[in-house]
């Protein structure tokens, strides 16, 4: 296998309280794929980066909001945020986001 494969089953969920929980998933130099999980309420911080972030919704509901313009997301709808916006979520419905960052989110793996 010329890629990188990570078994969800051996991978552990990091608990960044409030209600969330986020897992690493397969990841390069260039790319990041993660899995972040969501009670009803908690909320993402809006926050900033400088990674091109792609949020997709696996199940749930979430308002995200990006320089402070808001959007409701259900699931099977995305959003693309390019680094340096500041963005936020908060989970309306229980649910999982897939993000992808480009390039790797390195403050991740510390």
């Amino acid at each position: 296998m010329k890629g990188i494969v990570r078994h969800h089953g051996d991978t552990k969920g990091i608990d960044l309280g409030g209600g969330t929980e986020r897992r690493i998933l397969a990841y390069n130099d260039a790319l990041m794929g993660v899995e972040v999980a969501f009670e009803t309420g908690a909320e993402g911080a809006v926050h900033s980066h400088p990674h091109t972030q792609m949020s997709y919704v696996l199940s749930g509901s979430f308002r995200y909001a990006v320089e402070g313009e808001a959007v409701v997301l259900n699931p099977g709808d995305s959003i693309v945020v390019p680094g340096g916006l500041p963005h936020g979520t908060v989970c309306l419905e229980k649910g999982v986001l897939l993000d992808v960052f480009t390039p790797c989110r390195e403050d991740f793996l510390g």
